[in-house]
């Protein structure tokens, strides 16, 4: 395959994944977490880059491309994990302990607390979040990327 193809492939699965997000925030009605748009800006970067380097030749722009990808991986393991309670995710959206706590204090987290919490999980497939399904497609077109560096 070549540069332009893989290019297209890994900005358009980008677009994909946004457009599903997108549908179940819009359509079925799951308004996303803070980890949630943690994970939709490098796929809105990756689009960005995928349009500029069908554009422009050289290294960087694929090299960019996968970085994106990786890091939508990342938080979309990071965000399993935080869902599976395997970790404490980000306080401000997270169930954090609440030993040693006074009544006013627990009161005031719970006043302050978010709707959409980052340690639930609304939806799942198989027993993947959301969360864990978009870092296993963004490591396919971190993949995408790379290749594209290589035809580069």
């Amino acid at each position: 395959m070549s540069r332009t193809l893989y290019i297209a492939l890994a900005a358009g699965g980008s677009a994909a994944l946004m457009l599903g997000a997108l549908g179940f925030q819009y359509i079925g009605e799951m308004p996303p977490c803070k980890l949630c748009y943690w994970q939709r800006y490098p796929h809105v970067a990756a689009i960005a880059i995928g349009v500029l380097a069908l554009l422009i030749t050289g290294r960087a722009l694929p090299a960019l491309g996968a970085l994106a990808a990786l890091s939508t991986a990342a938080i979309g393991a990071y965000h399993s994990g935080v869902e599976r309670m395997w970790w404490e995710g980000p306080s401000s959206c997270s169930t954090g302990s609440v030993t040693g706590m006074s009544a006013q204090d627990l009161m005031s987290q719970i006043m302050a607390a978010p709707l959409v919490r980052c340690d639930e999980v609304p939806w799942e497939l198989f027993t993947l979040s959301m969360a864990s399904w978009n870092m296993l497609a963004s490591v396919a077109l971190a993949a995408l990327w790379f290749m594209a560096l290589k035809r580069s």
